[in-house]
């Protein structure tokens, strides 16, 4: 395809993207060439999870076609998150040269750059104002590219069209609207008002930094301290603690993650979801246990005074430190980020693409709908802090947030012993 043979003629330039001595010197090398010595360029690997992948197989075999002598394997990490991220440190702190190219969660660059890991990429590897800017401040330590945004993402309000037209209702746009109609949906229609992901892990984490972001503050200050115990936080943690109290968020939801907070909208029992835009395909698709298909819209999160702010998740490529092959790893990350490839991610797999103008595509928002709101979410919403610690950081904020969710710590008190946690985190990083 024009795609790949694009790259194949962009290897030597490629080269010099990537600040490993030595690199700088590649040739281009055609399908039938074999690369020199020391040239950077080569078999590789591509180290990602397997869920949602349906989409890798066929866009490996197209770029191995095409270069027979740099050919791409696949190495499947775990399903979860936090067991692929075990396997990936265990490898780069043995220096190991296993993997070459890494699909990394947007959490994890900071930590990865800090410590050597990955390797740092010149800025001209992205293509001038055609990514969501969000996305590549994800990509980004300390004023430097260390990673290619590959998918973006941010989470979104699911409602019941149904239900708030026999309300006549519009989609809430502040915290007040969404409490008044959510009180309305356990009152009149006998439904739980509002859902979320209200277990203690980084969905709580996510959750509660949404309604910091959305009250107008956030989690950690721009100086880097703690920025938790203050006006805004309060408010916040006041908003979700007085959703449990008054009981349009139902106490079931303190033991939700994603995927139980989706089968319970699709059950038909919620007014209300905040979740990523991966549950739209799945609510779509009537079926047992699926009671909302072609009943339920998505729009922006509410916030304290008007439109809120959602929190960015999605994936970068990163080159490891390690690599033996780092011209043909960041050719391939050229390949996987081209807005062809990208085109056809999100037709096979649904996942939510970095170049802003596949969001206003008509053939595209035809089959996915909720991409002109995705794209206003993403490009108002904030990355999760910078932090080398930030595992250590999110489980102080879930476990403290979700003490106060179940009513057992005051929010002041919440507040205050979240902040005091913080700062010895962060300090220590």
């Amino acid at each position: 395809m024009q795609v790949a043979r694009w790259h194949r003629s962009r290897l030597a330039a490629a080269c010099l993207a990537v600040l490993i001595a030595g690199c700088s010197s590649a040739a281009v090398t055609g399908p039938a060439d074999r690369p020199p010595a020391n040239s950077g360029l080569g078999p590789i690997t591509f180290a990602t999870g397997k869920v949602d992948t349906g989409y890798l197989q066929p866009l490996i075999s197209q770029w191995n076609a095409q270069h027979p002598t740099q050919r791409v394997t696949p190495i499947y990490l775990p399903d979860d998150a936090d067991d692929q991220y075990a396997q990936l440190v265990a490898n780069l702190q043995g220096h190991s040269s296993v993997y070459d190219v890494m699909s990394l969660d947007v959490i994890w660059t900071a930590e990865f750059a800090s410590n050597g890991w990955i390797t740092p990429l010149s800025g001209s590897v992205i293509p001038p104002g055609q990514f969501l800017r969000p996305a590549v401040e994800t990509a980004t330590y300390q004023g430097h590219l260390y990673a290619v945004p590959f998918t973006s993402n941010a989470e979104l309000l699911y409602y019941r069209t149904d239900i708030l037209a026999a309300a006549h209702l519009n989609p809430p746009q502040t915290w007040a609207q969404l409490a008044s109609d959510a009180t309305l949906a356990t009152s009149r229609y006998h439904l739980d008002g509002y859902g979320g992901q209200f277990q203690s892990y980084e969905g709580l984490t996510v959750n509660f930094a949404e309604a910091v972001q959305s009250a107008g503050g956030s989690l950690v200050s721009a100086t880097g301290a703690p920025a938790v115990d203050t006006p805004q936080a309060s408010a916040a943690l006041t908003f979700l603690v007085s959703g449990f109290r008054d009981g349009w968020i139902p106490q079931a939801a303190l033991n939700w993650n994603e995927e139980a907070s989706r089968r319970a909208f699709e059950a038909g029992t919620l007014l209300f979801l905040v979740n990523w835009p991966y549950v739209y395909g799945d609510a779509s698709v009537p079926g047992p246990g699926n009671v909302v298909a072609g009943k339920f819209g998505v729009t922006t999160l509410p916030g304290l005074r008007g439109p809120g702010s959602a929190t960015l998740g999605g994936a970068n490529l990163a080159i490891s430190a390690y690599s033996r092959h780092p011209a043909t790893a960041l050719a391939f990350i050229r390949f996987l980020t081209s807005m062809a490839s990208e085109r056809y991610i999100l037709l096979r797999s649904a996942l939510p693409p970095v170049w802003t103008s596949l969001y206003s595509q008509p053939s595209l928002v035809a089959k996915f709908p909720f991409l002109p709101v995705l794209k206003q979410a993403i490009l108002a919403a904030r990355p999760r802090p910078a932090l080398i610690d930030y595992n250590q950081f999110s489980l102080a904020v879930s476990s403290t947030v979700h003490q106060a969710l179940a009513q057992r710590i005051s929010v002041s008190a919440a507040l205050a012993q979240l902040s005091a946690e913080l700062r010895q985190i962060l300090r220590a990083g």
